[in-house]
């Protein structure tokens, strides 16, 4: 028994050091992720951490068993489940196009708050079974198989989290999907934010409650269907534009998620994964709303994105639309000293980035300056637009962020918009009964000529016009954007 004491002792000391490292690893790989050139080397530095953490975990949980005694727990479907989690993680990866990886993203949260609530509900299990063979319960008793009043809170917690996170990621991959049964525009009703915070009120008190009754298994029954149902009506209130939102705060809950398990399995590498992914998640959430000039409750709550009453006066503006051919864009691009591209969600899924980077190689053949203007929330994730253009070879320098693009956008000849929508809408800056009143844009009616690629005059994702396009300078090129900007890139090899 000494010698196993000093066995299990040793692990210990190894795990614990493994953990620390698994923590650096995390906490590095985090911050190269800031960077679009650093990222994906933070990526794989965050995966080896991950792995530090998984062997420490498996080490740690078989350290009491006896010399020549089988493992606590079996490897066999351990490597049962890594084997069909990566065959499926590797066909994702490989199959899903850039265009779609916001959908990606929001399945990924879903799942993270799904294994966080099944650890709750069978750790549960699993100590309440180990109750079982007990002829009375005391204080004692309910602490020698770890359900303290904090494990019991930590269950009901991760519970609630991951449940909202599971079924709101599902909401918010349907509205990405664009499927019929999760419509784009947010579905409101009477009393809907009554019955979110009594849901919500209802899911802490059971969090409560289950301290005082370990044992009342219904409990965990009526709080996973509770979160679950609270996930659904907290996202499907909120419009297709705030999506980029929405999946950061629920990257957020994700990791409060994991955060929670943690301390449900005591383990620290649990805790601090969970809590850097949640902090990280909510400050990104955060900047996100103040480059759209919101506060969350009005992205939560405000209805962003219906569709406008039809006669509604604010729906648009007077005015005539200058519709102008590829052809009649490559003359006045050709003469152009300095051009600023700006891509949006339309551009993602034209999958045009491509056509963008030759249409780019060959002003720049011409002596033209060449740069990207990008709005922190164009697209539907944080970043999609560099993702993209990083895809196509741009080089990172020349992908401006808000600041720098609107410095710039006054000496600009020509502002070619791709798709995007409300991120270029002057109303932002003027007209109060905007739904984008205050969010800061990119200012691309500042530029001589702005040339706007777009299928049609549907409104985008805030449902309202915008009066960029009906502005002195401005001509639309009516048109799937790959189509087009290839044609611009045909029509100027003729000139």
């Amino acid at each position: 028994m000494h010698t196993l004491e000093l066995v299990n002792g040793a692990t210990e000391n190894l795990v614990s050091l493994l953990y620390l490292s698994a923590a650096v690893l995390f906490i590095v790989g985090l911050k190269m992720l800031s960077s679009v050139r650093s990222a994906p080397r933070g990526n794989l530095i965050s995966a080896v951490g991950m792995l530090i953490a998984s062997v420490a975990t498996l080490l740690l949980v078989n350290r009491g068993a006896e010399p020549g005694q089988s493992y606590l727990i079996s490897f066999i479907w351990i490597g049962v489940a890594v084997a069909v989690g990566t065959v499926i993680g590797l066909l994702l990866a490989l199959r899903v196009r850039m265009t779609a990886m916001p959908q990606m993203v929001a399945l990924l949260n879903g799942f993270g708050g799904a294994a966080s609530l099944l650890v709750a509900c069978a750790d549960y299990t699993r100590k309440q079974g180990m109750l079982s063979g007990w002829t009375f319960y005391n204080d004692q008793s309910y602490l020698l198989v770890g359900m303290s009043w904090d494990s019991l809170l930590a269950t009901g917690l991760t519970i609630l989290i991951g449940g909202v996170t599971f079924t709101g990621s599902l909401v918010a991959f349907g509205k990405l999907q664009g499927l019929k049964i999760t419509p784009g525009e947010p579905i409101q009703f009477p009393g809907q934010k009554v019955a979110i915070a009594l849901l919500l009120l209802a899911g802490l008190a059971l969090s409560a409650l289950l301290i005082a009754w370990p044992l009342a298994q219904w409990i965990i029954l009526v709080a996973s269907i509770l979160s679950l149902v609270l996930g659904v009506l907290l996202v499907i209130g909120i419009g297709g534009a705030d999506m980029p939102v929405v999946i950061s705060l629920l990257n957020s809950y994700s990791g409060l998620a994991a955060a929670m398990a943690g301390f449900i399995l005591r383990n620290e590498a649990l805790i601090i994964t969970g809590a850097l992914v949640g902090a990280s998640g909510i400050i990104l959430t955060n900047l996100m709303c103040k480059a759209m000039n919101r506060s969350l409750m009005n992205v939560l709550f405000g209805g962003v994105g219906a569709l406008a009453p039809a006669g509604d006066a604010s729906a648009g503006p007077a005015g005539q639309v200058r519709q102008f051919s590829p052809e009649d864009a490559a003359v006045v691009l050709e003469a152009a000293r300095r051009v600023m591209i700006v891509p949006g969600y339309g551009m993602a899924v034209a999958q045009a980035q491509h056509a963008v980077k030759e249409l780019e190689d060959e002003l720049e053949q011409r002596g033209v300056s060449v740069r990207y203007a990008i709005h922190p929330v164009a697209g539907r994730m944080p970043g999609h637009m560099n993702v993209l253009l990083a895809e196509a070879g741009v080089p990172y320098e020349q992908l401006l962020d808000l600041d720098q693009s609107n410095a710039e956008l006054e000496q600009t000849d020509v502002a070619l918009v791709i798709g995007a929508n409300d991120v270029t809408n002057p109303a932002a800056r003027h007209d109060r009964s905007s739904p984008l009143y205050g969010m800061p844009i990119l200012n691309v009616d500042q530029a001589r000529t702005v040339f706007v690629i777009k299928r049609s005059m549907n409104p985008g994702f805030a449902g309202v016009e915008n009066e960029l396009y009906y502005r002195e300078n401005c001509g639309m090129i009516f048109g799937d954007a790959k189509r087009v900007v290839t044609e611009l890139v045909a029509a100027m090899e003729n000139i």
